[in-house]
């Protein structure tokens, strides 16, 4: 047994996602054990993050700005509005370097198990900057799952009656993908979205 604060912090580690009880118990040694180069340094990021990060008002981004650096970018198409799920997929998009334009974050998926519901959702506020008229198309990159499809036929039937272009992700076979590893579904979204060679 390790003395209280010892498991205290390895019960707190264990919560984060990825991270059960012997991992967590790994990096509670290591970090004890790294005190002055791991530990201290992480002690001071960690308040830091909690005094300094706030939500976006606009989209939803972690930043230290309000509204984030995204938002303000002058540089960025605001004709453009990317709806993600949640932050982590915002970066993700971010980290390709592909996109441009601007971020919704919804916090989740509609999910009639999990009891999700339009209103817990930021879709008025999307509803919101679609209505700005600065918005000329609406890219919805939601996970390929029966909420995320959910979710996406929604927006796109209340965004019908503004004139926008709504559009989706492509899905299929990823790049050296084989088919004989591939789930049905991706099989089927793939075949679906077959093109000219």
């Amino acid at each position: 047994m390790s003395a209280p604060q010892i498991e205290q912090l390895i019960q707190l580690l264990s919560r984060l996602p990825g991270l059960g009880p012997r991992s967590a118990r790994r990096a509670v040694l290591h970090l004890i054990d790294k005190r002055e180069s791991h530990l201290m340094p992480l002690i001071q990021t960690l308040q830091d993050v909690a005094a300094n990060v706030k939500i976006c008002p606009v989209c939803g981004n972690m930043d230290t700005e309000t509204p984030c650096n995204i938002c303000t970018d002058a540089k960025r198409d605001v004709s453009q509005i990317c709806v993600v799920e949640d932050v982590a997929d915002l970066w993700a998009l971010e980290r390709a370097s592909l996109f441009k334009g601007h971020y919704h974050v919804l916090g989740g998926v509609l999910s009639a198990l999990d009891g999700v519901g339009p209103d817990e959702l930021k879709i008025e506020s999307l509803m919101a900057r679609i209505q700005s008229g600065n918005v000329q198309e609406v890219i919805l990159a939601l996970p390929a799952t029966v909420d995320g499809q959910t979710t996406a036929h929604y927006l796109a039937e209340r965004m019908a009656k503004y004139p926008v272009k709504v559009t989706t992700l492509s899905r299929g076979v990823p790049l050296g993908g084989e088919l004989d590893y591939l789930d049905d579904g991706t099989i089927q979204m793939a075949f679906k979205a077959r093109r000219d060679v």
